[in-house]
């Protein structure tokens, strides 16, 4: 049914109409979330192959971007275009696939063209459609129900709520497989090595931690005016204060030298114990360099301890060097 929006609509409410009919639409997509979705699912996730998706004009677009997704989520996906694939692409298909076809009416010429070659090969194929009793959703061994009640172009022509239910669809068997696979940060990474995507998470704790001779390293038995000449020689505002057996018993930074002074009258007889800071917050050497500036933001600080399995400090982390790096 087509739509004819008033004149006497201002283009703000125009917009938020349109955002109304596909945010609706898109919410009526999780009660077909049933036994069809989780069949679909466990094709593509015993596809010994790749995901081959396929589709026409504006279904093809949006078949591109489900197959960057899949692809950038351990899902190794190719898009096919339909009608080049008559002309010797369909060759890319393979009996260790799984194709995936997208068509709202159902009937898109070219895709019914690769059904022959599709059932030949015996390979598994779904079907994105919004029509259920189309030739495409018959064929098809899954079939996932796109349809929408209407358009959110008044003239009921141009894909707007089909297309963008459609990539919702997709985008939901993108997040499910990658849940599936335990797909981690580290893997997304590898997937996305440059850009705001990877680079967040391109560092760990190891890497751009101050160790060595540069960490800052103080016993808590010294005293306090030996402390602090010893973070004024480093220059990194904080030293970390270690027992007699290496192991950290707290951080004495510039606050805390701050408060100190203004507390005491005298500081001659304070040793670092007195007046440090107990149980600083840590970060294991594996951890992601993001994660460890998260925790900088949420408390504050500008400094990060580094410490290993046994809670010996072997690093630190310094805010300006993680942002110096790029986390962010």
């Amino acid at each position: 049914m087509s739509m004819v929006l008033s004149r006497t609509k201002t283009i703000q409410d125009i917009a938020r109409e349109v955002f109304d009919i596909e945010a609706q639409a898109i919410l009526k997509l999780k009660d077909r979330v049933g036994e069809n979705f989780e069949k679909a699912i466990e094709l593509i996730y015993n596809c010994k192959g790749r995901i081959i998706i396929t589709g026409m004009g504006k279904s093809g677009h949006i078949g591109r971007k489900i197959a960057a997704t899949l692809t950038s989520t351990g899902t190794p996906s190719y898009f096919l275009h339909p009608a080049e694939s008559t002309h010797g692409d369909s060759g890319i298909i393979t009996r260790q696939d799984v194709v995936i076809a997208i068509s709202n009416s159902g009937e898109t010429a070219e895709l019914l063209n690769l059904l022959p070659l599709i059932k030949r090969f015996g390979v598994p194929m779904i079907a994105m459609t919004g029509k259920l009793s189309s030739t495409l959703a018959q064929k098809a061994d899954v079939t996932l129900d796109i349809s929408i009640e209407r358009e959110a172009c008044p003239l009921g022509k141009a894909p707007t709520t089909s297309t963008t239910a459609t990539l919702a669809m997709g985008d939901a068997l993108a997040i499910c497989l990658l849940q599936k696979r335990g797909f981690s940060e580290e893997d997304f990474l590898l997937f996305h090595p440059s850009g705001a995507l990877g680079k967040g998470i391109l560092y760990k704790a190891e890497d751009l931690m101050i160790k060595g001779d540069s960490l800052p390293l103080i016993s808590e038995d010294i005293t306090f005016k030996e402390a602090i000449k010893i973070i004024s020689d480093k220059k990194l505002g904080c030293a970390i204060a270690v027992d007699k057996k290496g192991f950290m018993s707290g951080i004495l930074t510039d606050g805390d030298i701050r408060r100190t002074l203004l507390k005491y009258s005298s500081i001659e007889s304070l040793c670092v114990k007195d007046v440090m800071t107990h149980s600083p917050k840590t970060v294991c050497v594996s951890e992601l360099a993001a994660r460890a500036l998260a925790v900088m933001e949420k408390y504050s600080i500008t400094s990060l301890v580094v410490v290993d399995e046994d809670n010996k400090p072997i690093g630190l982390l310094h805010v300006h060097d993680l942002l110096k790096a790029g986390v962010a």
